[in-house]
């Protein structure tokens, strides 16, 4: 038994390590870390206990990140997964030119986080970037605005560059779902004289159930721990208007050097995700079984 069981652990044993060093490790240093206050040098640490979480609940600051993170992965949801979904099914009934439109699609995706965010920064200048200019060629120079100086659109215009740089990959996602449809289902349907509209609320889309469900909860998730465009487009400004729990995490253990704090928005930041995947998971299953 023991020599049965002994190839299963060794083939297990990397994957095993790998979570203990890179999650769980992490993990637990992060939560114990919250407990201290502490600016991450030398060995001055002070445990001060549930302080720091203490301290997070009256956070307006912290508060405010977490509601643009919900604001982030609101509109995500709602904008990404419909476009997504409709050009998937548009290049899936396509004949020609499908394989062509499906790579300039995919081009953002491949794009670095980092490289999209310079280049919407420069495109958002209120000076000299192409979108005021466009709107000047236009004739509409009254909307011209400074699009990421303005704390009223920084957020808004920061979401619409996440929502244009993910939409391929839930495209490729629903493509792939769409892949699988059985082709003699379709065939039948259309022998029955099921329009394109019916062939796809009434077969195509119940099809699609699982992964519409598995897009959702990465949309989710993803806009819950999202860091590098927004960081490197506002910096989490204009006055904290586009302020994320990650950018906050980072901003105060990396530039305001209070790694305890830190580690407690870090904390909490694992804690939100969590209970959001758990309810969006359950939410999710309940709508799958209605329709």
């Amino acid at each position: 038994m023991h020599r049965r069981l002994a190839p299963l652990f060794l083939f297990l044993a990397p994957a095993v390590v790998f979570l203990l060093v890179f999650l769980l490790y992490p993990l637990v240093s992060s939560f114990q870390l919250s407990m201290f206050d502490w600016n991450g040098l030398g060995t001055g640490e002070k445990f001060v206990g549930l302080g720091n979480w203490l301290h997070l609940a009256k956070d307006s600051y912290f508060w405010g990140s977490l509601a643009n993170n919900a604001l982030l992965a609101l509109f995500s949801i709602a904008i990404q997964i419909p476009i997504a979904l409709a050009l998937a099914v548009a290049l899936d009934e396509m004949t020609k030119g499908a394989r062509v439109l499906k790579i300039l699609y995919f081009l953002p995706l491949l794009m670095s986080s980092v490289a999209l965010g310079v280049l919407f920064k420069n495109i958002y200048d209120p000076n000299f970037g192409a979108v005021n200019s466009l709107l000047e060629m236009l004739h509409l120079g009254q909307l011209s605005q400074d699009w990421l100086g303005d704390r009223r659109l920084a957020l808004g215009s920061v979401i619409a560059v996440v929502c244009w740089q993910h939409i391929p990959f839930y495209m490729v996602l629903f493509l792939a779902g769409l892949a699988s449809f059985p082709t003699e289902l379709k065939e039948a349907a259309q022998l029955d004289g099921a329009s394109r509209a019916t062939l796809f609320f009434r077969i195509k889309l119940p099809h699609l159930q699982g992964t519409i469900r598995t897009a959702v909860l990465l949309s989710l998730i993803g806009s819950l721990r999202y860091f590098d465009l927004i960081y490197v487009m506002t910096g989490g400004g204009p006055e904290g208007a586009s302020e994320l729990m990650a950018t906050y995490m980072y901003r105060t253990v990396f530039n305001s050097f209070q790694l305890g704090y830190g580690s407690t928005v870090a904390s909490a930041m694992f804690l939100v995700v969590i209970l959001a995947a758990a309810a969006c998971m359950r939410a999710t299953r309940r709508f799958e079984t209605q329709v």
